[in-house]
């Protein structure tokens, strides 16, 4: 069987999808050879937001590539492998998808079938492709799986401005999870500080000005110094009857609220003992 070495071909072309398409054929140095999504419209629209590639409507109409992107949702990551691995030869070729979710072990039938199996999980929002994908340098991408597999995509990533960021795939759960702590969960808490504001007297809009120097500052700190050297505040301080006080009257204004104060005491405390281990000891 004869590949072109630079070949690849998209199968799902969504947001994610249309930006590493883009550009892989513009800065990777490789050639976008077929599109293959759930109908012939949404294919067309993805060759031409990249600019190069023809469209296909089913997996007996692929090719042999180098490279096969699968850029389809995580519930489709299993069955769209195994199509591609029943449809197109796959020895010595690449696999890989973009889950942030789940590993390179949902892509068995094409590691079955011979090819290199890998996962690229691209850290951004894809709200607005075309935005991205003019400012993508610098994006960070997780990646894990078979070796030979990432020392191919590890340069391709780094040639259109990414940073590949090895992970271990039995994490891989818990590291998608890691952003839904630092985005999801962040704005939950927030929200908390904001009604609570509220419930004393204060306008939302003026809450949102009481909060954002306190939010802004402790991320800024956080980043800067790390999350023990950023952590105030009563337990910090070691004020744990304020800890009580505090819980029991979020608790006695909203119940949820209250368990939501009340399970984030445990970690903080903890954090405050690693902030206290790290800290000089004064003399």
């Amino acid at each position: 069987m004869h590949v072109i070495e630079s070949s690849v071909n998209l199968i799902g072309a969504g947001h994610v999808g249309r930006v590493l398409g883009r550009l892989l054929a513009a800065q990777g140095g490789f050639r976008i050879q077929q599109v293959l999504t759930r109908s012939a419209d949404s294919a067309q629209q993805a060759v031409a937001f990249i600019g190069a590639g023809s469209v296909v409507t089913g997996y007996e109409q692929l090719q042999p590539a180098a490279v096969h992107v699968l850029a389809v949702g995580d519930d489709q990551i299993v069955p769209a492998c195994e199509a591609l691995a029943q449809a197109v030869p796959l020895q010595g070729s690449i696999v890989f998808h973009c889950s942030g979710a789940l590993a390179s072990d949902r892509l068995q039938a094409a590691r079955d079938a011979g090819a290199l199996v890998a996962s690229v999980h691209p850290i951004r929002s894809f709200a607005d492709p075309a935005a991205v994908a003019a400012q993508f340098s610098g994006t960070f991408c997780g990646i894990e799986g078979d070796e030979g597999a990432l020392a191919v995509l590890a340069p391709a990533l780094q040639a259109i401005g990414a940073q590949p960021v090895p992970i271990n795939a039995a994490a891989k759960t818990v590291y998608h999870a890691a952003a839904v702590f630092a985005s999801n969960y962040l704005v939950t808490v927030l929200d908390a500080a904001l009604r609570a504001y509220q419930s004393a007297g204060i306008p939302e809009p003026v809450a949102r000005q009481l909060a954002q120097p306190l939010a802004s500052e402790s991320m800024a700190n956080v980043f800067r110094l790390g999350a023990p050297a950023a952590l105030s505040g009563p337990i910090a301080r070691g004020d744990m009857a304020t800890v009580a006080r505090q819980q029991q009257a979020v608790t006695a204004w909203d119940e949820a609220t209250g368990a939501l104060y009340r399970s984030l005491v445990g970690p903080t405390t903890d954090l405050a003992q690693r902030k206290h281990q790290n800290s000089p000891i004064s003399t």
